[in-house]
């Protein structure tokens, strides 16, 4: 199984889920620049460009909320609630809410932050973004109040909107009046599986 991606926020917790269902993975991690990433070169290797590409014998799957629901569904359907699961409403909203709400923001604030060089950053965006991001993160604040986790014991929802958390963290959301968020993250990065995929 081989997983290629461009250096973004979003592609380490396909590795996160690989190392949390124990799946042997190769990794081709590519830094060129976007100019770059068009070129034939690196086309013929990864056709889906910055995408978040998983190629598992005949599968190819993209897009990292694809690769994770595949991931899931063909290796650890425990991690995968189903239709006729009591959990499953929540775990679609959440898995929906990461995805629409949380990963936006994040997104645009590491675009215009970390994967550009300084003379080309734009703080004014990054700052629009983060303000974004910080609204976003008051209602899973809330949710959380008495949970240990998001949707279950590690679902695929908690995998993408642990790692939305973590990253915004990171990248300077304020953490200050989310002390829930502050808790499920320090989890998350405390298990073994995360702390191999962030060394990968």
């Amino acid at each position: 199984m081989k997983v290629y991606f461009a250096p973004n926020s979003r592609a380490v917790r396909t590795v996160w889920l690989l190392e949390e269902i124990g799946l042997p993975y190769e990794l081709e991690r590519f830094t060129l620049g976007q100019r770059e990433m068009r070129s034939p070169e690196y086309t013929r290797i990864n056709p889906n460009g910055r995408v978040p590409t998983l190629v598992d014998g005949d599968t190819t799957i993209s897009e990292s909320t694809a690769i994770a629901q595949y991931l899931g569904a063909k290796y650890a359907p425990h991690l995968i609630r189903g239709p006729e699961d009591p959990g499953f409403a929540l775990y679609l909203q959440w898995l929906h809410y990461a995805e629409g709400m949380i990963m936006p923001p994040i997104n645009n604030y590491v675009v215009e932050t970390i994967l550009l060089p300084p003379e080309r950053r734009n703080p004014e965006m990054a700052a629009r973004a983060l303000k974004v991001l910080n609204r976003t993160l008051e209602a899973a604040e809330s949710h959380m109040a008495g949970r240990e986790y998001i949707a279950g014991d590690f679902t695929v929802a908690d995998t993408i909107t642990g790692h939305a958390v973590i990253m915004s963290r990171r990248l300077g959301a304020d953490f200050g009046n989310l002390p829930n968020l502050g808790a499920y993250a320090d989890r998350l990065e405390a298990r073994p599986a995360f702390k191999a995929a962030e060394a990968a």
